[in-house]
Formats: C-alpha cells, sequence, structure tokens
C-alpha cells in the first residue's frame, strides 16, 4: 500500500493538533481506584475516517456523495474526504495505481474483500434502482431476502438493508 501524505491530508495515526503542532499526545480522564490508581489509563482515540482503495479517488467519492448525499470536505487529485452532514465518522478515497477489486463470493487464491459498507435504506428495490443507476452493479449472489448486495464502480462490495 502506498500512502503519502501532505500536511493538509487527515492522518489518522497523529494525535490532534496542539499548541506544539500535530501529532501531540492526549489521555483521557480515566476512572481510578479509590486509591487514584488509573484503572484502565490510555491514549484517547477518535475514529476519524475509513479510507477506501481505488484507481480513481475523485470517480469513486462521487459515486458515494451522489449516493449517501454527504458533503466533500477534502479533495486533491488522489485523496478525497467525505463527511455526513450531521458529522461523524468520514470516508475518504486514496487512489492507488496498483489497486486490484476483490472478489465475492471469496475464492483461494483470489483478491479478497478486506471490508464491505453496510447500508441502511428505507426501500430496498428503490435504493437499489438508484444505486445502479449511480454506477453500482447488483452481485449475482444475494444470500438474503432482506438485504442486497452491490459492487461500487471500483468493484468494493456494499450492502444495502432495510432499517
Amino acid at each position: 500500500m502506498t500512502t503519502r501524505r501532505t500536511s493538509t491530508r487527515p492522518v489518522a495515526a497523529q494525535g490532534p493538533a496542539t499548541e506544539e503542532g500535530r501529532g501531540g499526545e492526549e489521555t483521557t480522564e480515566a476512572a481510578t481506584t479509590g486509591e487514584g490508581t488509573p484503572l484502565n489509563p490510555h491514549p484517547r482515540f477518535s475514529l476519524a475516517t475509513v479510507v477506501v482503495d481505488c484507481p480513481d479517488a475523485p470517480a469513486l467519492a462521487d459515486f458515494y456523495q451522489r449516493l449517501l448525499g454527504w458533503e466533500v470536505k477534502f479533495h486533491e487529485s488522489d485523496w478525497v474526504l467525505l463527511r455526513p452532514p450531521e458529522g461523524g465518522t468520514g470516508l475518504s478515497f486514496q487512489s492507488e495505481a496498483a489497486y486490484r477489486p476483490p472478489v465475492w463470493p471469496e475464492r483461494a487464491e483470489e483478491q479478497q474483500k478486506m471490508l464491505h459498507l453496510d447500508i441502511r435504506v428505507d426501500d430496498l428495490d428503490e435504493a437499489g434502482a438508484y444505486a445502479v443507476a449511480l454506477g453500482a452493479t447488483l452481485a449475482e449472489v444475494q444470500p438474503q431476502d432482506d438485504v442486497r448486495v452491490f459492487f461500487d464502480p471500483a468493484g468494493h462490495l456494499f450492502c444495502l438493508f432495510l432499517h
């Protein structure tokens, strides 16, 4: 995996910005024993975004922006960050020249999926038709009646399900 970063991109491995700059150490207020000893001291973690590798970050981000109705918060030629309008964990797309789409259902010796997105919808048929109109492909194998499995334009799996 090639990871390229500039100072303006989110860097999940660094801590939050501090007066000293990026990467400052921060701890949470830990619960303590009656003697003041921390029960489980640890650094603070907060999931900022899930990064999806793909051959063309702007193109795949455009697909998910239209599918989810999310906002572009950051855009470079090889990196795009989307966030829901109400806030929360984002979805980022990173261009990777050596990207290979996964095979599903999984087969030995083939590229395996690393994760998939589960997306809640109000109407499976309507949402599925919309996803296909945007460029998704309905998977041949559909293991459940109340879930629809699709491939996005870069070949990643995502599932639509009723809430």
